[in-house]
């Protein structure tokens, strides 16, 4: 890998950078004693340097495109920004143009791979862009207007921060005035979504990487965050008679005093809750040159409607605290409109019918007059081609009154949206305008698409949904935001490719609402989104919850709560009503909430013109009767530790364990990341407590020191007596990949089977969970640094579209259907082997399959019973069609031992495990051989990596995992794997891919290859794919280049 040191060049010249810290997440050591000395910071991504005159740079693609202040565009190598801030100087820039001249030919090693040449030309191209940009930018972003038109919203784009033990005057009069603060000691945060403890981060005062090793989370100290703490901007603007200013809150935790040019603009009592989203009108205070002060007040989870954690992990040093949504700015005429509404209406058939669309929003006038306005309305295709609808009308408003403004269109041959599984996510794009004679005045617009969603209960009482008629099973996970609620749109962009390359369709947002753009990727994606409020501490807290105190001491709501709920619910379903991922809305997670907030609830949702479903709770713990909404129908038993595969496929619906109804949040609990992940956030001794100490508290990595889960002990048990005691920390991770692996695969293998069983249908299932906000050692999909593993692949498995599973209680084969429109003839080959590769069973299955449903096709129970003496076998299935293979499927299984449950002690945690299935003779299988081939298709983003694996050996070749690595042998991530951990027949061959997601590090080399009887290797990417990425290389920097030299001549032209 070879990367432009460019903060060396900026920090070169001191005297104008006197405080630059060069940081890059790929290179920082976790565990300094562990980095060989010539790789400590070899090359650096990003240069942030805190002084008043220079801002940060982040350079990672060639291709730019310029929006006020910012570049952001895709390019081949990721998404990139160049941010400026504070007061460059055109001078500084020409020094720094120079000095990249005549060193970037320095920077190039003479017997680089290839690739890495490629990226080479790709990083040189793209800093040249950002420093031409901002050589050309600079004057004209320093005096810029925030916002300058009517309709137009833009956010406050920096802060600086300080606590009030540290600014000498709490006089926020003084401090709000514009130059009324000397912030040189003030900490200067130029991504301004976080709590505070993210915002020092970004302001370089903490490192991530280090505070997430090993217990340094314990060494913050959080008697800092015992007072207020400011937040101050200044912004110019351009006030003019008729022209209103309005201040926009969107999530401040959990209480703010807010100030303009030394007025209060509003106090803790009205600025309070972390979603409740506030809009003031500023107009009499705005002049050209601004300044606006929030201060913050510390949070207490027990007492604060806040964003908590529970017993997901110990709670942040800084409890949330802080702006973590942005503070926007709003200029508008003398009328101002609410948040845009979107009610559809679809006929039947929904894909061949007209649907009608209805655009609502409140009109209010600010003056102390009469004003006539013309509301016009546009409704226009946004992802496709097609019909183009407006509408205008002329309406009087009496002074300071506000008016609802509806508006209803047909489209007469709508595009319907579907989850990604179903079809495609047509989009459209609906606009209200006001303006008074003839000139803007507001404006509000949203993007929606035309589907239907509703739910019922079925005779068991468990929830169904259906999407555009359809039956729809909920197959998902529960999200989790970054731990001080830093918003990057790019890597939650590769999470939910993630979810869809696990084939699953849904995230339970349980709080932690996040960020709009959260529902517009959702939107062009297809994923389905649930959200709702939080459990566990004051969003809880009513009489009838008996646990409301099991984090502390938690008071009932009083009347301040009431009026926080209500703001807090009314900005959240403002901000995802128009949504068309939007599954439903849970009015409460663990508990209902009582019938003074429900009501509340209900009229906000009613107001808001909600159109999805809404559920009480995500339990069935109980309901407000006079709500009417009856029964959740969802099931919240758990369990969230480790239990053995066959606990999944229990055929009685009344235990714990079965697959059955809908399961709000469960889980085996593991998640074990991999080594090179372990490794970035442990220590040597904490390497050392993961396996010769399996009872141990882990801290800052498990969950909550109050919660069940502060430890590996009960997937230990599991993993001890199934796999045997590991015998080094290699051993131990490679069992608990194995573990991992078996356990998340039957979960969802279990529920997909069960989709059509009619003893009692599984209609959805939210997996505990995705991810962590953390590093953690359970409850994951996928890590923290993206590095998909065990978990991730057994539920890629598990979540096929068409797909053959086994059954692990009944001992028989499941056929799985989960489109809307697959069906037809279908064969299933089942074959069985022992430990040496001896054949024990064959056979073929000739099946019919049917869209949206499962069956069972197949027992095997009296072929395994006949095998009892084996210590272990084989069994792989596979599914084909006549175009090939649809799904295959290889497990592992003990015909002597099973696993039994003692239900008797079931609890929400987990079900013990009486007698343990014996898995220790995969210890001991005979060494296979096996040959890889690797090379490289495609150019570009669309770079993919093929393996053709080999077994030469008469055995099986088991658990295959394999690593796309770089050069230094540093893993490319992220990426998608076609499938992973995989085991080979003897004599047969398999070929996978693996596609770099945009944004990936690291350029393919090689790929890394380990099995359970497999000896470790590496095969280098073939010369022949690596000459045809260096041939192009040449041509994309020089394309790079004349990208860079072009944008620089718009910007120069339109300046002058």
């Amino acid at each position: 890998m070879v990367k432009l040191d460019f903060a060396a060049l900026v920090s070169q010249h001191s005297t104008w950078a006197p405080d630059c810290r060069a940081e890059s997440e790929a290179t920082l050591p976790r565990d300094p004693t562990r980095v060989p000395e010539n790789f400590r910071g070899r090359w650096t991504d990003t240069a942030t340097c805190h002084n008043n005159q220079w801002g940060t740079l982040i350079v990672l693609a060639p291709w730019v495109t310029s929006v006020r202040g910012q570049v952001a565009k895709t390019g081949d190598a990721g998404m990139q920004q160049c941010n400026l801030n504070g007061q460059s100087r055109n001078g500084k820039l020409s020094w720094i143009l120079r000095s990249f001249l005549n060193s970037s030919s320095r920077n190039i090693q003479p017997h680089a791979h290839p690739a890495a040449t490629n990226a080479m030309h790709h990083t040189r191209a793209a800093q040249l862009t950002c420093i031409l940009f901002l050589y050309a930018h600079t004057a004209w972003a320093d005096s810029a207007p925030l916002v300058s038109t009517n309709g137009q919203t833009a956010a406050v784009p920096s802060w600086y921060i300080q606590s009030t033990s540290k600014t000498g005057s709490n006089d926020l009069a003084s401090v709000s005035k514009f130059e009324g603060a000397d912030t040189k000691l003030w900490h200067r945060v130029d991504r301004p979504f976080c709590t505070l403890v993210g915002c020092f981060i970004n302001a370089g005062v903490y490192n991530d990487t280090e505070l997430f090793f090993s217990e340094n989370l314990k060494q913050v100290d959080e008697s800092q965050f015992d007072v207020p703490w400011l937040y101050r901007a200044q912004f110019s603007l351009e006030p003019s008679q008729g022209t209103h200013f309005h201040l926009i809150t969107h999530g401040i935790t959990s209480r703010a005093d807010i100030y303009v040019n030394g007025n209060q603009v509003a106090d803790k009592s009205l600025q309070a809750g972390s979603y409740a989203g506030q809009q003031y009108d500023i107009t009499k205070l705005a002049s050209e040159q601004n300044a606006l002060v929030v201060r913050v007040y510390p949070t207490a989870y027990n007492i604060d409607l806040a964003v908590g954690w529970a017993d997901w992990h110990n709670a942040p040093a800084d409890h949330g605290t802080g702006v973590w949504r942005p503070v926007e700015i709003k200029q508008t005429g003398p009328v101002v409109l609410g948040p845009l509404r979107v009610v559809t209406q679809l006929g039947t058939p929904i894909d061949s019918s007209p649907a009608d669309v209805t655009l609502k929003s409140t009109a209010r006038n600010l003056e102390n007059a009469p004003v006539t306005v013309t509301v016009s309305a546009v409704v226009s295709p946004a992802t496709n081609g097609g019909q183009t609808l407006s509408w205008e009308e002329r309406v009087t408003l009496a002074p300071l009154s506000t008016m609802e403004i509806s508006v209803s269109l047909t489209v007469e041959s709508p595009a319907i949206w579907w989850p990604k599984q179903w079809g495609d996510q047509f989009l459209y794009s609906a606009t209200l305008r006001v303006s008074v004679d003839g000139a803007a005045s507001d404006s509000a617009g949203a993007q929606f698409g035309f589907r239907t969603v509703s739910s019922r209960r079925n005779s068991f009482g468990d929830i169904v949904f259906s999407v555009n008629g359809h039956p729809f099973q909920v197959l998902g996970g529960g999200y989790a935001p970054d731990l001080y609620l830093r918003f990057d749109p790019a890597k939650l962009r590769r999470e939910m490719q993630y979810l869809i390359d696990l084939g699953l369709n849904t995230i339970r947002l349980e709080g932690k609402n996040e960020h709009p753009e959260l529902y517009d990727l959702a939107d062009r994606m297809g994923v389905m989104i649930m959200p709702g409020w939080e459990c566990c501490d004051k969003w809880e807290a009513w009489s009838h919850n008996p646990l409301k105190d099991n984090y502390g001491p938690t008071p009932v709501w009083n009347d301040d709560d009431y009026v926080i709920a209500n703001a807090s619910i009314r900005h959240e379903l403002s901000m995802m009503q128009t949504h068309p991922s939007v599954l439903g809305f849970l009015l409460g997670s663990d508990f209902w909430p009582d019938p003074k907030a429900t009501a509340i609830y209900m009229d906000a949702l009613e107001a808001v013109n909600w159109q999805t479903p809404i559920i009480i709770s995500a339990s069935s713990r109980g309901t407000d009767a006079a709500s009417g909404l009856g029964p959740s129908g969802m099931r919240m038993e758990g369990p969230y530790d480790w239990v053995p595969p066959s606990y999944w496929w229990d055929n009685n619906d009344s235990l714990y364990g079965s697959a059955a109804g809908f399961g709000s949040e469960l889980s085996a609990g593991g998640g074990t990341p991999d080594l090179p992940s372990l490794e970035k956030f442990l220590s040597q001794p904490d390497l050392e407590d993961l396996w010769k100490q399996p009872d141990k508290n882990l801290g800052s990595h498990m969950g909550s020191e109050a919660s069940s889960f502060r430890n590996r002990s009960l997937f230990n048990r599991g993993l001890w007596r199934r796999y045997g005691a590991p015998t080094s920390l290699e051993d131990y991770v490679q069992k608990a990949q194995m573990a991992d692996y078996e356990v998340t695969r039957a979960q969802f293998e279990a529920y997909a089977s069960m989709w059509s069983n009619p003893n009692r249908p599984a209609t959805g299932m939210i997996y505990w969970m995705l991810t962590g906000a953390l590093p953690k050692l359970h409850w994951n999909l996928w890590d923290y640094y993206m590095r998909p593993s065990g978990n991730y692949f057994g539920a890629k498995q598990g979540g096929q579209m068409e797909h053959v599973a086994y059954d692990y209680a009944r001992k028989s084969i499941w056929l799985i259907n989960r489109s809307i429109d697959r069906s037809g003839q279908r064969r299933v080959d089942v074959q069985i082997i022992d430990g040496t590769g001896n054949t024990l069973h064959g056979d073929a299955v000739d099946v019919t399959t049917a869209p949206n449903s499962s069956k069972d096709i197949l027992s095997l129970s009296s072929v395994m019973g006949r095998h009892v003496d084996k210590d272990i076998v084989f069994l792989k299935l596979v599914l084909f069609d006549g175009d090939g293979v649809l799904s295959r499927n290889v497990y592992w299984l003990p015909p002597k031992t099973s696993d039994v449950l003692d239900w008797d002690r079931s609890n929400w945690r987990h079900t013990p495990v009486s007698e343990f299935s014996d898995l220790t003779s995969l210890g001991s299988l005979p060494t296979a051989t096996i040959s890889a081939k690797v090379s490289l298709q495609g150019d570009g983003t669309e770079r993919t990596a093929v393996v053709i694996l080999e077994n030469q050996s008469t055995v099986p070749a088991l658990f295959i995992a394999l690593s796309l690595v770089d050069d230094d042998g540093r893993e490319v991530l992220p990426l998608t794997w076609s499938d992973n951990y995989v085991t080979l027949w003897p004599r047969e061959s398999l070929t996978l891919t693996a596609k770099p997601l945009q944004g990936a590090s690291g350029i393919p080399a090689a790929v890394r290859i380990w099995g359970r009887n497999v000896e470790q290797r590496k095969e280098n990417i073939s010369e022949d794919s690596s000459a045809r990425m260096n041939a192009k290389s040449s041509k994309a920097f020089v394309l790079g280049i004349f990208a860079a030299v072009l944008v620089t001549l718009v910007l120069h032209t339109a300046m002058v």
